[in-house]
């Protein structure tokens, strides 16, 4: 089964638990079979595992979002990285010529096109794979997936059968309607478009050279920014004269506000915080390391990060999106291929951040023109290269490296270090980077 994972988007509507950097998919606040919080695109992954555990996995994404993806799945997970943003179609293009081109799926096979944020069950996986066999059929191009509808939702938008057989020929598509004309599409059989399709790969190979000239990856990807922004359902699935739905009954959410989440989380609260007697649905998420104390409250959600602290109405915190766009403040915290960081004080002068490298990762090895550097190991063990010396580093060690001196990292356990910089222009952009050779460490 080769499965191509869609990951986007900001999710300012679960601010602050998601920003710029971190999109709702990487929130950790769900419960695995251990007992351990994992994300949506974690418990995602390891559904898809459970269904097929050959599956061949593609996460279609953007540079921004590669780090988290690392972090969260490994390095074995292929990821196809978008240049710049180009909506739905450009990225289901690019990520098929990179099966094809880089992967060597062969034109003949199924592939199948998923959101990573939905929330379901292992049967919905079932299902997924249920379409890839379809597709192979020949009796349709594109085969989708159609969600059942529990209530004529305004959200979403909608796929019209022929007739209410599982399978059945697509009609026409409709975009999201108003209540009273959602509830008309239901009783004509409807069913929600949850952007699930599957394709044999050639198909959309050919569809690729058609619409954008392009039919090899090294020119579809250097052309990318040129590419039209239109959505998969326009350029492609709304012009299809052969093409299939088939319905889905199980459990779906699509969990973008924080009502859905939370209902969907379970747990009234995550993290450390006490609910007072007369709390009545009131959900907490708190990933700093202060307790949250809540009482007499009623329909409430509380979420505390180093982003901000929200406390809103359920209902009204699904209207969050305008004010969050107000504010202008520096992204406090991020997951990165080789572990994370924690911005802890800023100053006009100086920056103090919590770095936790996982074992086994390192740091690029870098320079900064305009910065000083200290950093303090608290806890693991690690190897720090400062101008080519090395030098074995535990907790307790403290390293100074001067501005333009090159310097970098290697954790041998999970290694913890605050790191204080220092200088009159503390940027981001202030790096460079250098060649070190890490196979002597066996990274």
């Amino acid at each position: 089964m080769n499965i191509i994972l869609l990951s986007g988007g900001s999710g300012k509507r679960l601010w602050p638990l998601s920003n710029d950097i971190r999109s709702k998919q990487f929130i950790k606040c769900f419960r695995n079979e251990e007992g351990e919080y994992e994300s949506m695109l974690q418990r995602v992954y390891r559904q898809i595992r459970a269904v097929d555990v050959s599956a061949n996995i593609t996460v279609a994404t953007s540079k921004s979002q590669v780090s988290f993806i690392h972090n969260q799945l490994g390095n074995e997970v292929g990821i196809c990285v978008e240049p710049c943003r180009r909506d739905t179609f450009p990225a289901i293009a690019l990520a098929s010529v990179y099966l094809h081109d880089i992967k060597g799926v062969a034109p003949e096979e199924p592939v199948v096109v998923c959101p990573v944020d939905p929330y379901v069950e292992t049967e919905y996986f079932e299902m997924v794979e249920r379409l890839g066999k379809q597709v192979l059929k020949g009796e349709a191009n594109l085969v989708l997936m159609g969600i059942e509808p529990d209530t004529p939702s305004e959200k979403y938008g909608y796929i019209i059968p022929e007739d209410k057989t599982e399978t059945s020929v697509v009609t026409s598509f409709k975009e999201k309607p108003d209540r009273e004309t959602a509830e008309e599409y239901i009783r004509q059989g409807a069913l929600w478009n949850g952007g699930v399709f599957a394709y044999q790969l050639k198909y959309l190979l050919d569809k690729t050279e058609e619409i954008t000239g392009y039919s090899d990856y090294a020119g579809l990807y250097s052309a990318y920014e040129t590419l039209e922004k239109i959505s998969f359902d326009y350029a492609v699935a709304e012009k299809e004269k052969k093409i299939q739905v088939m319905r889905f009954s199980g459990l779906w959410n699509d969990l973008g506000t924080w009502n859905t989440l939370t209902e969907a989380i379970g747990d009234s609260v995550v993290g450390e915080a006490i609910l007072g007697e007369g709390c009545h649905n009131v959900s907490v998420v708190n990933e700093l390391d202060v307790p949250v104390l809540c009482m007499g409250l009623a329909d409430v959600v509380v979420s505390a990060t180093t982003e901000g602290i929200l406390v809103s109405d359920k209902e009204q915190a699904s209207l969050i999106k305008p004010y969050v766009d107000e504010f202008d403040h520096r992204v406090m915290f991020a997951e990165k291929s080789w572990g994370s960081f924690r911005i802890l004080d800023v100053e006009e002068e100086s920056l103090t951040i919590k770095v936790t490298l996982n074992a086994g990762n390192k740091m690029n090895y870098h320079s900064h023109k305009r910065r000083d550097e200290i950093w303090n190991v608290i806890s693991g063990e690690g190897i720090v290269v400062v101008d080519g010396m090395e030098q074995k580093v535990t907790a307790g060690d403290v390293v100074t490296m001067e501005a333009e001196c090159r310097h970098t990292v290697i954790a041998i356990s999970e290694l913890k270090l605050i790191e204080v910089q220092l200088g009159k222009e503390i940027s981001i952009d202030d790096k460079q980077k250098f060649v070190w050779d890490y196979e002597k460490y066996g990274i």
